[in-house]
């Protein structure tokens, strides 16, 4: 008797299991299917770059992209971490800045992201912080690049140029 009872709890118990799991999965299904990407016809950006080894902080104009993908409801930017990655590549390639802190600040109202950037620009040039270095790239330095989010199903992500590998030599064969 003991045993059959164990036996009926354990295949109660993974009964229940089986069912949360089926449960659990058809809630994910209906979540991915209804959060589809689409895109806005426009929306403002600027960029912010940092690091901890130096006082130096970057600051992009405000930018109009057009094409940018977001979310369904429209208030997430879709490729942010491409966006900083183009800003992160631009301030090492061009400008010899390496390692740097990248952020991107979207939104698709021009007056509220102008307000966004005045404050973050004021906590950085306050006189109760002293000693940063504020640096402001203009647009005609640098542009953010649309992102074509219909691709690929996940975001495109700007890769490091391998680096070249030696190659061994083979050894030279002695004639004979």
């Amino acid at each position: 008797m003991k045993h059959y009872l164990s036996f009926i709890i354990y295949h109660l118990s993974f009964r229940h299991a089986v069912l949360a799991v089926m449960t659990v999965s058809s809630l994910f299904m209906a979540s991915t299917l209804q959060a589809k990407n689409v895109i806005a016809p426009q929306m403002y950006m600027f960029g912010f770059a940092a690091s901890f080894n130096d006082t130096i902080v970057h600051f992009t104009e405000i930018q109009q992209v057009d094409s940018t993908w977001t979310d369904a409801k429209g208030k997430f930017l879709l490729g942010r971490d491409n966006y900083s990655y183009q800003l992160r590549d631009y301030l090492a390639s061009k400008l010899k800045m390496y390692n740097r802190t990248c952020v991107v600040v979207f939104n698709k109202d021009k007056k509220k992201l102008e307000k966004r950037y005045l404050k973050m620009k004021r906590k950085y040039d306050s006189p109760k912080v002293t000693g940063f270095d504020i640096r402001t790239i203009s647009v005609q330095d640098f542009r953010f690049r649309p992102i074509n989010m219909n691709a690929t199903e996940e975001t495109p992500v700007v890769k490091k140029p391998a680096k070249k590998k030696k190659s061994k030599k083979a050894p030279k064969q002695k004639e004979q």
